[in-house]
């Protein structure tokens, strides 16, 4: 069986709401099954690794998808997608022979709660666990000094931990993150660093000389702007998580992922 985005699609379709697992022909690569997976969702949670299973694993982080393979796992990797998890590698069939496997199983984020404005929090990680991402090992590294220079100033340090963590992709397949700011609004004294198919434009107002002060300002798709007094990790956390914020992704979406666009998708 040639292995591609298309044939995944087509095996994943094949798995019986709202999970279950598909033993795959032994012709069937496992290392190329979860290569293709790690493309499309970022790097994987390692669940069972021969044939033992991660002691820590739980509801949270994919131990829904050993229910279904019934402790018959030899290597298991898990990936958090919208409300499934994705699982591939090795698996014992019914007779005992160690085959190709392809899972699913429902999933859920355990969402912090949203603070206050101006609570200390590490907005980033808190990102990491809502959306369930795993940072990819592959990542390459960012050229800032580059970008920085080309742009005459330095840039909010929890931007660009979002972009070495996060990579190419969108939260929630809707909100993309720009891997290096757009200028065109500069005379506007504003820099783009997202943006969502409704055209609304997320950016910095750039004002003082600390970058990580710049409050966020969103161009609206009507030429508004509306401005947050918080850096842009704090927002996304706050839009996908606060059913109350103006611009919320929480009134349409109860489980958050991190959508890749890595490696050709």
């Amino acid at each position: 069986m040639e292995l591609t985005q298309s044939t995944l699609n087509d095996l994943l379709a094949r798995i019986t709401s709202p999970g279950g697992c598909l033993h795959l022909p032994s012709d069937v690569d496992p290392h190329a099954l979860v290569e293709l997976l790690d493309g499309r969702y970022g790097a994987p949670r390692t669940l069972v690794l021969d044939g033992f299973t991660d002691p820590t694993a739980d509801e949270w982080s994919g131990a829904g998808l050993l229910t279904g393979l019934e402790g018959r796992g030899v290597t298991i990797r898990a990936w958090a997608y919208g409300e499934q998890w994705i699982g591939a590698g090795t698996a014992r069939d019914a007779e005992g022979v160690v085959r190709p496997v392809l899972a699913t199983a429902p999933r859920r984020t355990q969402a912090p709660p949203v603070g206050p404005l101006g609570q200390d929090e590490d907005w980033v990680d808190r990102l990491v666990r809502v959306t369930g991402w795993t940072p990819s090992s592959r990542r390459q590294d960012v050229d800032w000094a580059r970008i920085e220079g080309r742009l005459g100033s330095r840039l909010p340090g929890d931007y660009k931990r979002m972009v070495a963590t996060f990579g190419v992709g969108a939260f929630d397949g809707y909100l993309d993150l720009n891997q290096e700011p757009w200028t065109h609004l500069r005379e506007d004294g504003l820099l783009i660093w997202a943006g969502t198919e409704h055209e609304d434009l997320y950016c910095w107002r750039v004002d003082g000389g600390d970058p990580d002060r710049w409050p966020v300002a969103v161009r609206t798709f009507d030429n508004r702007d509306v401005l947050f007094d918080c850096p842009a990790a704090e927002f996304v956390c706050r839009i996908l998580l606060d059913r109350h914020h103006p611009f919320t992704m929480a009134r349409y979406f109860d489980t958050h992922w991190f959508l890749s666009y890595q490696d050709g998708l």
